[in-house]
C-alpha cells in the first residue's frame, strides 16, 4: 500500500496534530467510558474446526462455548477465552460464499492481545514449529509479532501490559 510523501504526509500529520488538540482529553478530565468493556468480538470464520485447532491448540485459546447461531439456521456461534474475561468469538455461515479476507474500510486490521514476554517467547516458538508466518519482532519493533489466521484476520502479539502502549499508561487503573 503506498504511504503519503512530500507535502501529502505533512498535511496528514498536521490534521492527525490538529484533531489531537481538539479531541484528546487527559487522564485528569476524561470521563469514564459508558460501557464496561468488550464483551466479545464477532469474526467470521472459513471452517469452524480449522478455526478452534488454530486458536485452542496452536495459540492456547481455551474453547469455553459452542452454540448454533441464534439468528441464522445451522451457523455455529463459538467463543475462545483471550484474558482478562474477554472474549473471541467466530460465527460461520453454511451454504454462504463470503469472499476471503480483503483490508478495507469498516473492517478489523488486526487485533492487538496484550502478552508477558514468556508468553510472547513461547508463542513464537509455536509459529516457529508449525511452519506459520508472521512479522517481527526482527523488523524494529521489537516487542509484536504479526500473523494471520486460517481466515485472514490480522493478530498482533503485543508485548506490553493492558492500557499501555510503548510503555506509556493510556488507560487509569
Amino acid at each position: 500500500m503506498p504511504q503519503p510523501q512530500g507535502a501529502e504526509l505533512e498535511a496528514v500529520r498536521a490534521r492527525r496534530a490538529e484533531l489531537k488538540e481538539r479531541y484528546l482529553v487527559g487522564a485528569a478530565k476524561r470521563p469514564a467510558s459508558t460501557v464496561q468493556g468488550v464483551h466479545h468480538l464477532a469474526l467470521i470464520c472459513r471452517d469452524v474446526e480449522e478455526t478452534i485447532r488454530f486458536y485452542q491448540e496452536l495459540l492456547g485459546f481455551p474453547l469455553v462455548e459452542l452454540v448454533e447461531n441464534r439468528d441464522y439456521a445451522g451457523s455455529s456461534h463459538f467463543f475462545f477465552d483471550i484474558g482478562n474475561n474477554n472474549l473471541l468469538g467466530f460465527f460461520d455461515f453454511p451454504g454462504h460464499d463470503h469472499p476471503d479476507f480483503t483490508e478495507t474500510i469498516g473492517g478489523v486490521q488486526h487485533l492487538a492481545l496484550s502478552t508477558s514476554p514468556e508468553e510472547f517467547a513461547a508463542a513464537r516458538e509455536r509459529l516457529d514449529a508449525a511452519g506459520i508466518d508472521y512479522l517481527g519482532p526482527d523488523r524494529g519493533v521489537e516487542n509484536s509479532l504479526y500473523l494471520r489466521d486460517p481466515n485472514g484476520v490480522g493478530l498482533e502479539f503485543y508485548c506490553e501490559k493492558l492500557g499501555f502502549f510503548e510503555g506509556e499508561p493510556l488507560l487509569s487503573s
